[in-house]
């Protein structure tokens, strides 16, 4: 089944120009709106709840097709195409991710500056593998020397924890780049 992800300053803008009908979860045994997903093509609908008839996760779900729309306000700074090209071919400044008060401005890495401090990852590759570690599936490749997470950290685990795809942890990773670039561009220009 695909996963796929679209990142939006805005994602109630960006849904206001599809037709679309909300996914749906099981919560407790109750049909509930999933938090981000959607179809853009026709599926089997409950009215009364206004979501897709068939949760995403059920086995009958792979007739259609999900997309989840993302609100990632990181976004918000980027000028332009260029611009955010600019930014995510950037050097980011990798020491900031050793500065837990920086740290705790980041998507998706805020609240683990413990993590980043002890692994001190380098490179995309790198901070896309700590985002793995940050999932329960991963979690016993902290502290471990970087040749053997990556030689471990992007295989499918046997049991059912959570766990991160290295396609959805590299692009989290780039986006953690632009964000720590697009900060230091606003604090350069603040001080210029």
């Amino acid at each position: 089944m695909p996963d796929i992800d679209i990142d939006f300053v805005d994602r109630d803008s960006a849904l206001k120009l599809f037709k679309h009908i909300p996914a749906s979860r099981v919560d407790n045994e109750t049909l509930t709106k999933h938090n981000t997903g959607v179809y853009l093509q026709s599926v089997p609908m409950d009215a009364e709840k206004a979501v897709c008839s068939v949760p995403y996760d059920h086995s009958d779900a792979d007739k259609y097709f999900k997309i989840d729309f993302l609100n990632v306000g990181i976004y918000k700074g980027v000028r332009d195409e260029a611009h955010l090209i600019q930014l995510m071919e950037t050097e980011p400044l990798w020491d900031l991710l050793q500065d837990n008060d920086f740290v705790q401005n980041l998507f998706h890495v805020n609240g683990h500056g413990s993590i980043l401090r002890q692994m001190k990852p380098e490179s995309i590759e790198q901070l896309a593998a700590v985002l793995a570690m940050i999932r329960p599936a991963k979690r016993y490749l902290i502290g471990k020397e970087w040749t053997t997470v990556m030689t471990e950290v992007w295989m499918k685990p046997d049991n059912e924890e959570y766990f991160f795809k290295q396609s959805h942890a590299t692009a989290y990773a780039v986006a953690i780049v632009v964000q720590m670039n697009l900060i230091c561009e606003q604090i350069s220009y603040g001080f210029s």
